[in-house]
């Protein structure tokens, strides 16, 4: 059984993680039953994704897990491009000796075909650069900003050869190689860049998406 502030949680990340898939209807005696709670942390948790964009909620129906709109990627991203460059620039100039954490992020140790893992490596780098930056609020509207990509960066992988998931990890490698010279310019140029290529692969993503009808199909993989 779940304890009632774990609810959200627990929602959160199924609808990020595409356990709940965009445009899925939800009930709150459903997943109260999922999750062995009342409802009413159940409908608590669902308005506050509500707020978040993540659910819309249906008078007199129920709740529906929003769909993944090109604007809802520009918007992601563009809010990403410009925190994740600042973060990047002040881990740089912060010049900690906990800027090894970023070692492990030189390479790839996993398969990247495997979609949930990949992903998983790619979060903690993105909130580890946001960590090392000192500053932890921007690190906390960084790393929700980078949870909310999640579904947007399943999109872009199905896109990925192995040499393409190579050239993101060597991306990595650069972003740390300049924060750990404080080099903050170029932590920052590297950082931008990197995060706008992934917006142009999210995007194309979506719209593979949608086929000649217009309707959109599920940018979650099966």
């Amino acid at each position: 059984m779940l304890l009632r502030e774990n609810v959200y949680d627990a929602l959160r990340v199924a609808i990020l993680t595409c356990d709940l898939m965009p445009g899925q209807d939800l009930r709150e005696q459903d997943l109260a039953a999922r999750f062995t709670v009342s409802r009413s942390p159940v409908r608590d948790a669902l308005l506050r994704l509500a707020g978040e964009n993540l659910v819309t909620v249906l008078p007199r129906q129920g709740y529906r897990v929003n769909q993944i709109s090109i604007q809802d990627a520009q918007d992601i991203f563009g809010l990403r491009l410009v925190i994740e460059p600042a973060c990047a620039a002040a881990a740089a100039l912060a010049g900690s000796a906990e800027q090894q954490v970023l070692d492990p992020f030189r390479v790839l140790t996993l398969d990247p075909n495997t979609q949930g893992a990949f992903i998983r490596h790619n979060r903690a780098f993105h909130a580890a650069v946001a960590d090392l930056s000192g500053n932890r609020r921007m690190a906390a509207v960084a790393r929700d900003l980078v949870e909310q990509s999640d579904r947007l960066v399943r999109t872009s992988l199905r896109l990925l050869r192995d040499e393409d998931a190579s050239r993101l990890v060597a991306e990595h490698a650069a972003i740390v190689d300049a924060i750990q010279a404080r080099n903050a310019a170029l932590a920052e140029t590297l950082c931008r860049q990197h995060i706008a290529d992934a917006l142009a692969r999210v995007l194309a993503g979506l719209r593979r998406m949608i086929d000649p009808t217009n309707q959109r199909k599920s940018p979650c993989p099966p």
